[in-house]
């Protein structure tokens, strides 16, 4: 057979991944955390959402596994008895079997950052930004993103510095010129350098409480339970002890409903004695 001849259409096989041959050399790695978390979107689906290609080598008797041989493992760990795969039975000589193996694995697109960044914020749940598997270096979008992509991205965004400075006013002033010296940004936000440890401290406890590994990820956790506790901001305005006000001004509607939407009928209802 001609080694270039086209392949016939492979068909759709449903059976267990124990009985499938796991490719002795495969040049495609992966880190052990994104296996782990591999395994874990395996577990929770309760299936395989991309299915692997297996070559029915009929002179062997084997279902080798061309591509997805960490899918077919994952599959395993994770307790599943029957998975869904596609397969080739025609004859296929060495050649094709390696010319596929390494196609699939290297002919792949590559992300648009600011795509990418649009899609990733439209997850509001940890879980769901966890079952993605993005990590801190594919997170780091703001140094790759340029304007022409965010043109067509239609994306929106500023960069922000965040610089934690002495309480010392000529120490922090010199501090804060040498920071904007070294970096464009939109905005700059200045904490106090007491706070600096605490913000670390925090990512930390984020990260550790649900088992993540990016500080996007850590970052929404703690902002999730800052959205919980929204209420209790009214310290800032109102004396709970003594049930009045504290100070002068307006205060954030959140404070008083300690949520920032409210259902329309709520929300009507409200309207309606006049507010």
């Amino acid at each position: 057979m001609d080694e270039t001849t086209q392949l016939a259409l492979p068909q759709t096989v449903q059976g267990d991944p124990r009985t499938l041959t796991l490719l002795d050399v495969n040049a495609w790695f992966l880190p052990h955390e994104q296996f782990r978390q591999l395994v874990a979107n395996i577990q929770r689906d309760g299936c395989l959402t991309s299915t692997p290609l297996v070559w029915n080598d009929a002179d062997s008797g084997r279902l080798i596994v061309l591509s997805g041989n960490h899918r077919t493992l994952a599959a395993i760990e994770a307790g599943l008895t029957s998975i869904w795969w596609m397969q080739i039975d025609e004859p296929l000589p060495r050649q094709r079997q390696i010319a596929l193996q390494l196609s699939h694995n290297a002919i792949a697109g590559q992300d648009d950052p600011a795509i990418l960044k649009g899609l990733y914020d439209e997850l509001e749940s940890v879980e769901w930004r966890q079952y993605t598997g993005l990590d801190d270096k594919t997170l780091d979008l703001l140094e790759k993103v340029d304007v022409a992509s965010l043109g067509e991205a239609n994306l929106d965004f500023a960069s922000v510095q965040r610089m934690f400075l002495p309480d010392e006013p000529e120490r922090a002033e010199a501090a804060f010129h040498a920071a904007r010296a070294t970096g464009a940004a939109d905005r700059w936000w200045v904490a106090g350098i007491a706070q600096y440890e605490p913000v670390l401290d925090a990512l930390e406890t984020s990260r550790a409480a649900y088992k993540i590994g990016n500080s996007a990820t850590a970052l929404g956790v703690i902002l999730s339970v800052f959205e919980r506790h929204l209420g209790e901001l009214a310290e800032g305005w109102f004396d709970a002890a003594a049930g009045v006000r504290n100070r002068k001004g307006v205060a954030p509607l959140e404070t008083v409903f300690g949520v920032r939407e409210i259902p329309v009928e709520a929300a009507a209802a409200v309207r309606a004695t006049g507010w």
